[in-house]
């Protein structure tokens, strides 16, 4: 019981960081179509979102791995 409780948890931990990253790069690329000049810095900083994001979907990944 306990592990397909862990299997669920990190199947909800993976919806929230997809959404984000959706979202991240939604803005980027209205961003980029607003003032084009902006690209590179918008682009790191897209990168860098997405960075922080993917990471959560891993740390939920671990946890349900550490406490189950």
């Amino acid at each position: 019981m306990k592990g397909s409780l862990s299997i669920v948890g990190y199947g909800l931990s993976a919806i929230g960081p997809g959404i984000g990253i959706g979202l991240i790069f939604a803005a980027y690329i209205n961003g980029v179509a607003r003032q084009p000049e902006v690209r590179g810095q918008l682009q790191t900083i897209a990168f860098i979102g997405f960075a922080l994001a993917e990471a959560l979907a891993l740390l939920g990944l671990v946890f349900g791995f550490v406490f189950t």
